[in-house]
């Protein structure tokens, strides 16, 4: 990940957040004060008309504090927050099919307020009509900055009402040809393969993956990934532990079956989402085979039921919420300098949990 070497001169309005690369989340804190999200949301961001009890706010303070909560969040509890100076543009094509969107609007969020910048989001649909109107509206509420994301990673033809603008607009899960503008993407093949390494690892050399969708970039990559790691240990590639779902438990569920109909079954699977390892828990218990005795399960993203599972599942996290705080951190780049940007890969951190243990002796 090369940022640093990127020109930062300042945007019109929008300024840099400072500090807001922590990995501690607001997830984090509810789960060590023992409370929801919104919880700590409301408390950390004062919000008026909610009435939390004063023990409540304290554990989730306490929690926050010991966390290590990023430090400037903490700021507007002990004194007055200056007046907004700048607005940033959010556009997304479409926020209701995944929370990977939500998630990216709130790290963005979060960098733009430490900034005391505040975010405007707009859904497109990457409607042909309404998407060139979506973004001149935002500029004519006078906004500093427009980040322009997508919900699947991949390259895009970067629409035309983006391109010759006076204010920084920043690519989020999607880039471009032509590198035009910074970009920002998770880096997948990585992702891929540190889950397929921490198997191999623990000791398994029959590795299954079930990926998404093959045309999709993640799911290109992923493999990729599984791939790699397959090959830097000496293990033979074999297509039959290969099987392409569409991310549904339903499909991790059949192609778990068909894996377990093999002569030879595999000793762990690598499932390249978390809702395809739903399916894959579901076929493996109707099998009567017992995670990780009998098999191994990686899953993907970190979906929050990846924590409930039982066992709770090893997965790896798409890093959107650090996307959206990268996004807003870029602002202060060049307006018009005319140069080519390299695509900015962040890491997709492995989370161990309970789904993986070392293959039983036959």
């Amino acid at each position: 990940m090369d940022i640093e070497n990127a020109a930062r001169p300042p945007a019109k309005r929008a300024r840099r957040a400072a500090g807001s690369r922590s990995r501690v989340t607001m997830t984090d804190i509810a789960r060590e004060a023992g409370c929801s999200q919104a919880t700590v949301s409301i408390v950390l961001n004062r919000t008026q008309g909610i009435k939390i009890s004063s023990e409540t706010q304290e554990r989730v303070l306490a929690a926050a504090r010991q966390l290590g909560y990023a430090a400037p969040s903490f700021a507007h509890l002990q004194a007055p927050r200056p007046q907004v100076e700048g607005t940033v543009g959010f556009i997304v094509d479409q926020l209701s099919t995944s929370p990977e969107a939500v998630v990216a609007i709130e790290g963005a969020r979060a960098a733009a307020w430490n900034a005391r910048n505040v975010v405007l989001v707009a859904q497109t649909l990457s409607d042909p009509d309404m998407e060139p109107r979506t973004i001149r509206a935002l500029l004519d509420q006078g906004v500093s900055a427009l980040v322009y994301m997508t919900i699947f990673t991949r390259q895009i033809e970067v629409p035309q009402a983006l391109r010759g603008l006076d204010v920084p607009v920043i690519l989020l899960n999607c880039h471009s040809a032509d590198h035009a503008f910074p970009a920002v993407v998770p880096s997948e093949i990585a992702g891929g393969h540190s889950a397929t390494r921490h198997l191999i690892e623990m000791g398994h050399s029959r590795i299954a993956t079930i990926t998404g969708e093959p045309w999709m970039e993640a799911a290109q990559d992923r493999l990729k990934g599984y791939r790699r790691a397959l090959a830097t240990a000496d293990i033979p590639f074999d297509p039959k532990l290969v099987l392409h779902g569409d991310w549904s438990a339903s499909a991790g569920y059949k192609a778990t079956k068909t894996l377990l109909a093999l002569p030879e079954q595999p000793t762990a699977i690598f499932c390249q989402n978390d809702r395809t390892a739903i399916g894959c828990y579901e076929a493996l218990k109707e099998a009567g085979l017992s995670i990780p005795g009998d098999m191994s399960v990686v899953g993907y993203d970190d979906e929050e039921i990846s924590r409930h599972l039982n066992p709770r599942l090893t997965t790896s996290i798409l890093p959107h919420r650090a996307m959206g705080q990268w996004a807003i951190e870029q602002l202060e780049e060049q307006v018009g300098s005319h140069r080519r940007y390299p695509i900015t890969k962040l890491e997709c951190p492995l989370i161990v949990r309970d789904s993986v243990a070392r293959p039983a002796i036959s």
